[in-house]
């Protein structure tokens, strides 16, 4: 078996000059392929890319007991973490090969509590991708009773390479 081109371990992160050299749909949909590694924060609160096109993509997860708070529901954390990756991973589809950004701001509003061992799907779309910025927004929906569990938006800045 041949190695896949940009293969990476799970306990490795794809250095960030080989990343600079795909564009961002690529890379996205290296993950969803299982060419690149999953990033070790979705390893951590266990969600995963299940789609990315040009402006798309989807996440699915559940939050496990580690994520859960006092009050026996999953931590805001969690809602913001799989929302913000969606989010912001729809914005870095698309962009092209050499190009680099972060989250500038994110907004996030949870509108129940996700009841345990419940998969969700979030699902960000790009709204604007400039030059300087972008703006992107996503629902996130438990995947058996499609009820709505939080919606966010995000903007992002591009970086310099």
């Amino acid at each position: 078996m041949i190695a896949p081109k940009y293969a990476s371990t799970p306990s490795e992160i794809m250095p960030r000059e080989t990343v600079l050299t795909m564009s961002g749909l690529d890379y996205l949909q290296g993950i969803i392929a299982g060419r690149i590694a999953l990033p070790p924060i979705a390893q951590t609160f266990n969600y995963r890319f299940t789609h990315a096109e040009a402006g798309k993509v989807i996440c699915r997860g559940t939050p496990e007991f580690a994520a859960f708070n006092l009050h026996g529901t999953p931590h805001g954390g969690w809602y913001a973490t799989v929302l913000d990756s969606c989010l912001a991973c729809a914005f870095q589809s698309t962009l092209p090969a050499g190009s680099s950004y972060t989250t500038l701001e994110l907004k996030i509003n949870i509108t129940r509590s996700i009841p345990k061992d419940t998969e969700i799907e979030a699902v960000g779309i790009c709204q604007h991708s400039g030059r300087m910025t972008g703006v992107a927004s996503a629902e996130m929906r438990g995947v058996e009773d499609g009820k709505l569990y939080a919606t966010a938006s995000t903007t992002c800045i591009v970086l310099k390479a």
